[in-house]
């Protein structure tokens, strides 16, 4: 075996989360290892190596046990927008739903590391898996594995530049550094920044060179499929800076052979139908591969108290005798005194996730959202009419009258908005539904205390800080990353 001139041998992980270290400071220390690695060298031989990478971006840190998907997600989606207020004693979580946040905040520091670390669990895949030279593994199967992690790789992206706009773009799992190579890792564990145009542009990338390689939408709610690739690629063409509502729709239209609306809304959620007819993409709680504790953290009358409903929430649905998806949503019960919610007997949580034995199951992306996202571009292509009977699917399914005639671009998104918070409340979506529609600002200055009081701290709302900060940690490990505006 040729060996470089100088190797060493560094499992660098997702390379932002790194220790601060000095571009010299690898070429001038001692190797790690004896073990001499030729770049080209896979650090996985056997077909059960790249099985085992597929289980990491499932159920490893990826789906399964990291704070993003049990917590954070849903805590981001809902307590800065009229869904939820902030409830507890953490600071972290105040200054996220309060509107000022800073650039130490823990929980902007541990959703950046938990995204890059699912992606480099990716390109761990899409850079070694076609290296394994064992015959149990397939070209079929590696080209499967590759869409899948591709799928994957962008889902987390997409996440990634809605919170903080630009964002560097990591492709590669750095095994190795040579003298030879040393720019090119170098420029993969120090990346820059990319504009949301260049992140956008690579996510859909990503995803239409996927979907030929990727499993059949029919074969699991759980795996990156075909459908799960259509149905983020309408959300991405929504949300890209001047968006493709063309594209929205025919993405969306691929979708509705495979699945279809639950007859009954009370099944989406009672832990009897899962993986249903409605289901995109689910995160499976298992209680063993996945357990799901996360729903602990939204009901309880401890300190938990994530999500807690808002009087804004309970109006929403009371204003249009919208029984069936409150109650789905929102559960009153013995809780304590707060602020908000005077009466301990008679206390609101949200209900959503309600299995407590750790087989709670997710819904990344289900078709209803699809059939409002699809009423959206409709809207903005000023098919009003088509709009409507797309929210009226969506409504009839709760016994629900028509929604009155849309009468401008504007009048519909108000309406879809509305609809989208019945259907969709504490699912993740609400925060980016507003910042997607130019809505946030308006929205949330509107957001009371339940006493027809503006909450005082809705003012802190600029439109920079409709994005995150980086977090400082890793500005302060790597000198390529810059600040966004305002923090």
């Amino acid at each position: 075996m040729r060996l470089n001139k100088t190797i060493y041998h560094l499992f660098l992980g997702a390379g932002l989360a790194l220790s601060s270290v000095s571009c010299s400071d690898y070429l001038d220390t001692e190797p790690i290892t004896d073990k001499a690695v030729e770049v080209s060298e896979t650090p996985y031989t056997k077909a059960s190596d790249a099985e085992d990478l597929m289980k990491t971006i499932y159920s490893g840190p990826g789906f399964g046990h990291s704070n993003y998907w049990q917590l954070d997600y849903f805590a981001n989606g809902s307590m800065q927008t009229d869904e939820a207020y902030v409830s507890g004693d953490n600071q972290n979580n105040r200054q996220q739903a309060e509107y000022r946040i800073l650039s130490t905040n823990e929980n902007v520091k541990r959703n950046w590391e938990a995204i890059y670390q699912v992606i480099n669990d990716c390109n761990k895949v899409l850079n070694y898996v076609d290296g394994i030279k064992d015959p149990a593994l397939t070209d079929q199967r590696k080209a499967e594995m590759k869409a899948e992690a591709a799928i994957v790789r962008a889902l987390y992206y997409f996440h990634a530049v809605q919170l903080w706009g630009d964002i560097p773009i990591v492709t590669k799992s750095v095994i190795a550094v040579t003298s030879e190579n040393f720019d090119e890792v170098y420029a993969q564990v120090y990346p820059e920044r990319k504009s949301k145009e260049e992140v956008y542009t690579f996510i859909i990338s990503d995803l239409e060179n996927a979907i030929a390689d990727a499993p059949a939408s029919i074969i699991s709610k759980y795996r990156a499929t075909k459908g799960v690739a259509h149905a983020l690629l309408a959300k991405v063409y929504a949300t890209k800076p001047n968006p493709d509502y063309t594209k929205v729709i025919q993405h969306i239209d691929q979708l509705s052979g495979d699945y279809s609306l639950l007859t009954d809304y009370n099944q989406l959620f009672d832990g009897n139908h899962n993986a249903n007819s409605e289901s995109i993409l689910e995160i499976n709680g298992d209680a063993s591969n996945i357990w799901w504790w996360g729903t602990g953290m939204f009901i309880g009358d401890g300190w938990q108290r994530f999500n807690l409903p808002t009087h804004d929430l309970v109006n929403a649905f009371d204003s249009q005798n919208d029984n069936i998806r409150k109650t789905n949503s929102i559960k009153f019960d013995i809780g304590v005194s707060d602020t908000y919610w005077t009466d301990k007997n008679n206390y609101p949580f949200a209900y959503k996730q309600r299995i407590q034995d750790g087989t709670q199951h997710i819904y990344i992306l289900r078709y209803a959202d699809m059939i409002l996202l699809k009423a959206e571009a409709k809207v903005n292509l000023n098919l009003f009419s088509e709009a409507e009977a797309l929210i009226n699917q969506v409504r009839s399914r709760v016994n629900l009258p028509n929604v009155a005639t849309i009468t401008s671009k504007d009048d519909g998104i108000n309406k879809i908005l509305k609809e989208r918070l019945l259907e969709l409340a504490f699912e993740g979506q609400r925060w980016f539904d507003l910042k997607r529609t130019g809505k946030a600002l308006e929205v949330i200055k509107a957001r009371t205390d339940g006493k027809g009081n503006q909450l005082s701290y809705v003012n802190n709302l600029t439109e920079q800080r409709l994005l995150w900060p980086i977090p400082q940690s890793q500005i302060d490990n790597n000198q390529n990353l810059t600040q966004n505006p305002g923090y």
